[in-house]
């Protein structure tokens, strides 16, 4: 079964910072992008990071300079290093993949979720 496991999420005051890691486990052939989103309350679903394959990046310009997205390709891990932590970036954050798993044709798979809280 394939799975995307968040990690990283919590509390953490204006200023501050955390990293979210997301594995991919499962008998993964290969990755091709991974992004995170997030979605806060009574609001929709938005990119924050993407990279692909090759490791280039994109983000959402309210976190351009603060947000770093990388990934270690040997663990099929992304991760998103925040720092300089806004109240407005209170949201459960969520990881994509788009994958393929064996000889099923390449889609998309996202993770649980996970709850990142920036307040005093």
């Amino acid at each position: 079964q394939v799975r995307l496991v968040e990690s990283g999420g919590g509390l953490v005051q204006p200023g501050g910072s955390l990293r979210l890691s997301c594995a991919a486990s499962g008998s993964i052939f290969s990755i091709n992008v991974m992004r995170w989103y997030r979605q806060a309350p009574g609001k929709q679903r938005e990119l924050v990071a993407a990279i692909t394959s090759g490791e280039s990046t994109n983000y959402a310009d309210s976190v351009k300079g603060r947000f770093t997205i990388s990934r270690d390709n040997a663990k099929n891990t992304v991760y998103l290093q925040m720092n300089s932590l806004k109240p407005e970036d209170t949201a459960v954050y969520y990881c994509y993949a788009f994958m393929q798993v064996m000889s099923v044709v390449p889609r998309d798979y996202w993770g649980q979720g996970i709850q990142v809280t920036v307040s005093p």
